[in-house]
């Protein structure tokens, strides 16, 4: 009887969610179809004053900042996302915007400020770095600024989903919006403290914003209760054509092992989630173990409670930055870091520097092939290839963990053909870009995933994971998530 109800509970809440009459774009027929309007949470009906206050603050300039709302950066009309196309045409309309404030110039100090990052949907993030870390050059030697501050360049996420989400940021430094609402009024709009009442109405307004009635459903079992393995899968409802039933088998086998769950961002494989954090060398290199016979492996260290991974995205943005593959972002200049990780605040000891100094196979600085040390096993650091410095250290910036470097919060896929361009720092313009990324330079080194390659899609190329066919599949059933 008990099992009937929650199945008679959750087949109502389909119903109510607008989820049994789905159109072939995934909208349902109840709730508006202009992705551009909230679908709103039951915590947000339970108090409609709250999400509707909230959206006013999060459109108007509070009292005290350089101009720039929440929605400054977080437009409405682009999915709650910072687009470049958004950028350009606000610079051709207004370069006096609150938008193009110095802050986010290419150079702040500049006399006459450029935004060539803003216009590829890039803000300057600054951060403190834990107490544990020191900048270095690529000599060793400690060159941490005064303020003990660094500066990355990143892309603004939608809030879209925000509802089952968190810890918030790329970095996980938030740990809740009413938090993430400060910072982003003190660090963007350079604003001073808001009032609690404010920032738990934008809370409100954020949590009410969905990227699909789909993921308002999850969202709301998960608030009243229903352990997210008990609920309905709500994708089962998608009319599919033939080719997104195939790219949603693509899906189960190379992307779900991170972006699974009806969220669609839990890491559920923890045997590949373990397989991605490496002890390391005092020099920064990967340990391997050395069985006789056998080919070395790598050391892993057990991280059970982090759930951000390093799957290369950072070290894409290196290679971009370094002329070896074309990307979105790699016509503007991304900072260039080494770190030193210690064992404590006192930094009296020193744990790793990360990046590694490569150590080449041909000998030449730009060669991204690692040397083999006298076991057969490859000089290389936590990226698997070889890298003179880091354009982001990720997690390990919020952490001080070195297994943490250049690691990322595992974001939700759902919405995600409304979200480019992609990564923590708009690498990529497209999901097929994204896939194809995927296909050549991420899943071939993740050998726990254990998938075989495919010949290289063109002469030259890298061997891939994904076929042709699989790859256009894979990305018609991703834009329907």
């Amino acid at each position: 009887m008990a099992g009937y109800r929650f199945i008679a509970r959750t087949v109502g809440a389909f119903v109510l969610a607008g989820l049994a009459g789905c159109t072939q774009n995934g909208v349902s027929s109840s709730v508006e179809a202009d992705p551009d309007q909230p679908a709103t949470s039951q915590a947000a009906l339970g108090s409609p004053g709250q999400a509707i206050a909230g959206k006013q603050h999060f459109q108007q300039a509070l009292p005290g900042t350089n101009g720039r709302s929440c929605a400054t950066c977080h437009v409405l009309s682009d999915n709650t996302a910072l687009t470049p196309a958004h950028v350009e045409a606000v610079w051709a309309r207004n370069p006096a915007d609150p938008l193009f404030n110095r802050i986010d110039a290419d150079d702040p100090t500049a006399p006459t400020p450029t935004y060539a990052h803003l216009k590829k949907g890039l803000v300057r993030v600054v951060l403190p770095l834990p107490p544990n870390m020191d900048v270095i050059d690529v000599q060793g030697n400690v060159i941490t600024a005064p303020d003990r501050k660094i500066s990355v360049w990143r892309g603004v996420p939608s809030i879209a989903d925000t509802g089952f989400s968190g810890p918030f940021q790329v970095d996980g430094r938030e740990t809740s919006l009413t938090a993430q609402a400060q910072s982003a009024v003190t660090n963007h709009s350079e604003g001073g403290t808001v009032a609690a009442p404010v920032l738990q109405r934008i809370a409100a307004f954020e949590r009410s914003v969905f990227s699909s009635p789909r993921a308002r459903f999850v969202s709301d079992l998960l608030e009243l209760g229903v352990p997210l393995s008990d609920i309905p899968d709500p994708d089962v409802l998608l009319a599919l054509d033939a080719s997104e039933r195939r790219g949603r088998d693509v899906y189960a086998l190379t992307c779900e092992a991170c972006h699974g769950d009806r969220t669609r961002n839990r890491i559920v494989r923890r045997d590949v989630h373990d397989s991605l954090f490496f002890a390391l060398k005092p020099n920064g290199n990967i340990q391997y173990a050395v069985t006789p016979g056998q080919p070395p492996t790598p050391v892993n260290v057990p991280r059970p409670d982090s759930e951000f991974l390093n799957v290369g995205f950072s070290l894409m943005t290196y290679l971009g930055q370094r002329g070896v593959v074309p990307l979105f972002n790699d016509s503007v200049d991304f900072p260039q870091y080494r770190f030193r990780f210690y064992t404590d605040a006192t930094r009296q000891h020193a744990v790793t520097d990360l990046p590694p100094i490569p150590v080449t196979a041909s000998g030449h600085p730009d060669d991204i092939n690692p040397a083999l040390d006298e076991n057969g096993a490859p000089i290389v650091g936590p990226s698997l290839a070889a890298q003179w410095y880091s354009t982001d250290p990720g997690r390990a910036l919020i952490s001080g963990d070195p297994t943490e470097f250049e690691a990322f919060d595992v974001p939700s896929l759902r919405g995600i053909a409304r979200s480019a361009p992609y990564f923590h720092d708009n690498s990529h313009a497209t999901l097929a870009d994204s896939v194809d990324t995927y296909s050549r330079f991420i899943l071939p080194g993740i050998v726990a995933m254990g998938l075989p390659l495919n010949p290289p899609e063109f002469p030259g190329g890298p061997p891939e994971v994904l076929t042709p066919t699989q790859k256009q599949d894979l990305v018609r059933f991703l834009q329907r998530l």
